[in-house]
């Protein structure tokens, strides 16, 4: 099918306030194939993807190793059981988030900004998407702790089912379901500069001393509430906090994991180790896999040991096809130094995304970002986001051949989430043809 044949079964049969279709024809596009850094829609064109599919693929879509794993899995086993009859790789990925995370930070002496760091090892909970990994770090918060209440943070997105929602500050996606939401999550702010953390660190301290508080939830780079970048002592503050508590501090990594910011997890860059850390997106590279890792000293203590009927699972827990994906993925992570690339190509683009400034008068630009995780705020000389300029520059980059998203509450940052195997070059172009799109004077 076409695009206009797609586009109208999707009228018919998918329910509403799912695909936006712009009703000049101009969004979306209908993908049909994707490689590397590279989408093909239904009618043939091609398009350079600065989003990775929200981050996804950080190895290249349909990254040749990876898909060979997965139709490898596919072909010996399709299913398994969840939490009654397991399989093997399930256990091997257990053991290689473990690695990752608890025992390269042992190793690294992060565990020295935790006075109570007990383990070395980590243990996971598997699930599908990104909130489940975050409700699973919920509760296990609830039962390490006894105490319900979270803090979390203005502009926090963690996802939208009823136990992460109570958490994502976006009055957008809370206020139509508010009548059925526990609403245990009280919001501090989330600083921008190192000016802003002694307000932080008192309201994050009244709410601790006020509230039942169990855990700390934070992304350390916020993506979907417009790529902000907290100052370096953010972190090391909420750990200290949280220390002196007995709260748990949770990371939500779900975007900025494997990667994505020139490091393994954005909480290295301040040496901060999490209780729990929540993954998904760039875990797989494209099948829905994601899980919460926690100390395993931590885990042992919240969760009982099985007695034939698992407390927190679902059917699809651990999915061997997932599982075999992610192996796969983290593999050419290492192999191609994809980490290294995203530092290095990061500092490339904030440099050249200096340029975009003084595209438009009429427009203030200002840029930030950490890695291949960037973004470009527009807002108006009167200073109120240029929310309709930005829509319309992602709509005519998309006509110009690049995939681009608008990012924050309003919508008026354009990111750049790129594959991590994007080139130098690629990025020049998608950055030269952002200041073309925004020099134009109907941008304005």
């Amino acid at each position: 099918m076409n695009t206009r044949q797609t586009l109208a079964r999707l009228r018919a049969y998918e329910s509403r306030n799912v695909t936006f279709m712009g009703p000049d024809g101009s969004w979306p596009i209908v993908w049909e194939r994707a490689r590397g850094t590279h989408v093909w829609d239904a009618d043939g064109r091609r398009y350079l993807d600065l989003t990775a599919a929200f981050g996804v693929a950080a190895a290249g879509h349909a990254n040749p190793r990876v898909v060979r794993a997965g139709q490898r899995q596919m072909a010996r086993l399709l299913h398994a059981m969840g939490d009654v009859h397991p399989h093997a790789l399930k256990a091997k990925l257990s053991r290689e988030l473990s690695r990752l995370t608890f025992e390269r930070w042992h190793r690294l002496n992060f565990q020295f900004q935790i006075p109570n760091f007990k383990s070395t090892r980590g243990k996971t909970i598997f699930g599908n998407s990104g909130f489940e990994a975050v409700e699973a770090a919920l509760k296990t918060a609830l039962l390490a702790t006894g105490r319900p209440g979270v803090i979390a943070f203005d502009s926090a997105y963690h996802g939208l089912g009823y136990g992460a929602l109570n958490a994502t500050h976006r009055e957008f996606f809370r206020s139509p379901f508010r009548r059925q939401l526990r609403e245990f999550a009280e919001f501090a702010p989330f600083p921008l500069t190192e000016a802003g953390l002694p307000r932080v660190e008192t309201i994050v301290r009244r709410l601790l001393a006020a509230k039942r508080v169990g855990a700390v939830l934070v992304e350390p780079i916020q993506a979907r509430g417009g790529i902000r970048v907290p100052p370096a002592g953010f972190l090391p503050l909420l750990r200290r906090l949280c220390d002196e508590r007995g709260a748990l501090l949770i990371a939500d990594e779900i975007y900025t994991g494997f990667g994505r910011t020139g490091k393994w997890f954005a909480c290295e860059h301040t040496q901060t180790a999490p209780d729990l850390i929540c993954l998904g997106k760039a875990l797989t590279g494209g099948f829905p896999l994601s899980a919460c890792v926690g100390r395993a000293d931590l885990m042992d203590a919240a969760w009982p040991a099985s007695a034939g009927e698992a407390l927190h699972t679902s059917t699809f827990l651990g999915h061997p096809v997932g599982c075999a994906m992610a192996l796969a993925q983290i593999a050419e992570l290492k192999r191609l130094r994809l980490i290294q690339r995203s530092a290095r190509l990061g500092e490339f683009l904030l440099h050249k995304l200096v340029t975009v400034h003084a595209a438009q008068p009429a427009l203030r630009c200002s840029t930030r970002g950490v890695g291949l995780m960037a973004g470009v705020e527009l807002r108006r000389t009167d200073g109120s986001p240029a929310t309709a300029e930005a829509l319309a520059a992602v709509k005519e980059l998309l006509r110009r051949g690049f995939i681009f998203l608008p990012e924050g509450a309003d919508a008026n940052v354009i990111g750049f989430t790129p594959p991590l195997t994007i080139t130098a070059a690629q990025l020049r172009r998608a950055v030269a043809a952002l200041r073309e799109v925004l020099a134009k004077p109907d941008v304005s």
